[in-house]
């Protein structure tokens, strides 16, 4: 046993002095070789420690560095000896990099052309360096000069990438303004959320530039849309609208055509107790004129109700209710009958928002009666209502005729003016004895029933012709302007003696008559297919010292009835220094389908190649309609002298087809996306690297 135990412990001694030799020997040849690597280096050797005393080594090479590093954070980070850490630091390098003078070059030449763009600093346009508020003032004047283009790349290239400004409301919202004027839907809201990105906090002016927007949008369903979501995160967000913006947010609702969300918005106006004015009745004017079926009765409505709360109506309103007249129906005239004819003591509105509440400050001074929202809105769609109670329909209109009609002793039904009635004499007469429906006090009761509506100036007649209109308009203190008397000149009938009447009229007011009024006056008379009496007016506004423009000769060109009229206007054009366009073409166009000439239209589509005039969606759609046979015609049974060419003209069509270029429709936007010059790029670009 013991002799065991003494062979133990003499072969732990023994392995114990070689271990120890062999650090020994280690430890002398790392010293040795940190000696020829770093001579200068002074270096204490201890037992099993290391301790250098020399200031930092240079960086000859790139692994000596990551060593030296590597040493001083194993020093720093763990002061305890660990067996194998010291050769660790102190062994050779472990990576390789490939270097070559080659490789050397490349990437210098690299670093150059990269530093090369820094150099280049921005310059602003005025050489120094501006303020927000000065980029606000230069957007201001470019959206007013009709560039909103400029202003855009104004902002976005040189105040926030050029100069690198913090922009302010202001900038933002003068910019989504000029957007709203042109409908910009797309670009506005994303200037919108660039705001709420930035963290700034948007006006009740922004607010209402974004419903402007909307109202503009070429697209009125997607404006809609757009101007519901936003109030309804204003709603949301519990941001309380003014009058203005309110007003903003109603003609979008307007224009889009949707007359009982604009009864809706306006409940809601009374709720939040905003005042009604004139400019809220525009819109709901403006509303009715987008229903061409219905909507001369809903304006007759909706102005008599406007009389009824006490608001007179100023020029703008006078001037929207011609445009109704012009381009809207009465719609059922038996309806309309009954509801534009009733007494005015028969009804009794109340103003409120469709409940009574107790703070409802109504002025009796300014309100002749008040307005009661759910009669009104109820009688207004008082047609829609009873679609689905036709017979209760029926029956209420019977008893209200039935009670009109046992209430007079003598029943007169007003037709529209007869068009042969051209007379001033027989027109006033007859005016005076009728109503005029502008005034609810004078539809007496001896009128229970209208006669057929249909033409623009039988409508007119029914709100008092011109002597009636404008002395409804004088009795307000109000006097008409160049876009009513050309209104006027839409709706009267065609002739000299209306022509010489508006003219006198616009003598007596002082307005100056411009080349709109004189183009929608041959228009009338060129649709009459009087082309002598068009030729005459274009006389007169040359005698004027006006000049003829495109417009004057489209209109000529709807009583160009033959072919050698068409040419004649051709040859007045080219002296005028004027070429024909599409519209022209097409006015012509149409004049020879309707006839079937197709001599007249071979003429004009080789004129029309002559000049590379490239045809719209309209004239191809002529054409086609013109190249059609009839559908009870059958050559082999009968013959057709106006047909006989029509083969002869289809195969001309298609060739021509083939050789004419075609009209792209342009974007509405397309020309406020214009490409940014090769400078702007090259600035932009060189700002986005110094940046990076």
């Amino acid at each position: 046993m013991s002799k065991m135990l003494r062979s133990t412990l003499l072969w732990g001694i023994f392995t114990r002095n070689t271990n120890v030799k062999i650090i020994k020997c280690v430890s002398a040849s790392s010293h040795e070789r940190r000696l020829a690597v770093l001579p200068s280096e002074r270096v204490h050797q201890g037992p099993l420690r290391f301790f250098s005393k020399s200031v930092t080594p240079p960086r000859w090479t790139e692994s000596n560095d990551t060593s030296s590093d590597a040493a001083d954070r194993v020093n720093e980070d763990d002061p305890s000896d660990v067996f194998g850490d010291y050769s660790r630091n102190f062994s050779s390098r472990r990576t390789f990099r490939k270097t070559s003078p080659e490789l050397l070059d490349m990437r210098y030449r690299d670093a150059d052309e990269e530093d090369a763009p820094r150099l280049e600093k921005f310059r602003s346009k005025t050489g120094r360096k501006n303020t927000t508020y000065w980029y606000f003032l230069q957007c201001k004047r470019l959206i007013k000069e009709d560039k909103l283009a400029e202003a855009l790349a104004l902002f976005e290239a040189d105040m926030l990438k050029g100069e690198r400004l913090q922009p302010e409301e202001y900038n933002y919202t003068v910019l989504i303004g000029g957007c709203g004027r042109v409908g910009y839907l797309k670009k506005a809201f994303q200037l919108y959320n660039q705001m709420k990105k930035r963290g700034i906090e948007p006006s009740d002016a922004t607010y209402t530039a974004l419903f402007n927007v909307c109202a503009e949008s070429p697209w009125k369903q997607s404006g809609l849309d757009q101007a519901m979501k936003l109030k309804q995160e204003l709603l949301r967000k519990n941001i309380p609208l003014s009058a203005i913006t309110w007003h903003a947010l109603l003609k979008a609702v307007a224009l889009a055509g949707d007359l009982k969300s604009c009864f809706q918005i306006l409940r809601e106006m009374l709720q939040n107790r905003q005042p009604i004015s004139q400019e809220t009745f525009h819109y709901l004017l403006i509303s009715c004129a987008n229903d061409k079926q219905h909507g001369f009765r809903l304006a007759l409505q909706v102005w008599h109700q406007m009389l009824r709360i006490g608001i007179k109506p100023d020029t703008q309103n006078y001037n929207i209710l011609l445009r109704v007249a012009r381009d809207c129906g009465i719609g059922d005239p038996g309806l309309a009958s009954v509801l534009l004819l009733k007494r005015t003591e028969e009804v009794t509105p109340k103003l409120t928002s469709g409940r009574k509440t107790r703070r409802t400050h109504v002025k009796e001074d300014t309100l002749c009666q008040p307005l009661d929202m759910d009669a009104f809105e109820k009688e207004l769609f008082v047609d829609t209502c009873t679609q689905s109670h036709g017979q209760a329909k029926e029956s209420d209109f019977t008893l209200l005729k039935e009670k009109d009609a046992c209430r007079i002793d003598e029943t007169q039904l007003l037709p529209a003016l007869n068009s042969s009635l051209t007379c001033h004499s027989q027109l006033s007469t007859q005016s005076s004895r009728l109503p005029n429906l502008l005034d609810p006090s004078t539809c007496h009761s001896g009128v229970v029933a209208l006669g057929p509506v249909n033409s623009a100036s039988d409508r007119f007649a029914l709100i008092g012709n011109l002597d009636g209109f404008l002395e409804k308009m004088a009795k307000e203190g109000l006097e008409p302007n160049i876009k009513t008397i050309t209104l006027l000149a839409d709706v009267m009938e065609a002739g000299s003696q209306s022509m010489q009447s508006l003219i006198n009229v616009a003598k007596e007011s002082g307005i100056k008559l411009d080349v709109t009024f004189f183009n929608t006056m041959i228009r009338r008379v060129a649709k009459a297919g009087d082309l002598c009496g068009a030729k005459a007016v274009k006389a007169l506004m040359v005698d004027r010292r006006l000049a003829a423009n495109t417009q004057t000769f489209c209109s000529i060109a709807l009583a160009c009835r033959r072919q050698k009229d068409a040419m004649q206007l051709f040859t007045d054009m080219e002296s005028c220094g004027l070429v024909p366009n599409a519209h022209v073409y097409s006015a012509l166009i149409s004049q020879a389908s309707k006839r079937l000439d197709y001599a007249y239209l071979h003429e004009l589509l080789r004129h029309m190649h002559k000049l590379q005039v490239p045809p719209n969606d309209v004239i191809i759609r002529q054409l086609e309609f013109a190249s059609q046979y009839p559908p009870s015609y059958d050559k082999l049974k009968s013959r057709n002298t106006y047909l006989d060419k029509i083969d002869g003209f289809r195969g001309f069509y298609r060739e021509w087809l083939e050789f004419m270029p075609g009209q792209e429709t342009p974007h509405p936007w397309a020309k406020y996306r214009s490409p940014k010059s090769e400078t702007q790029q090259d600035s932009v670009t060189s700002q986005n690297q110094v940046s990076d």
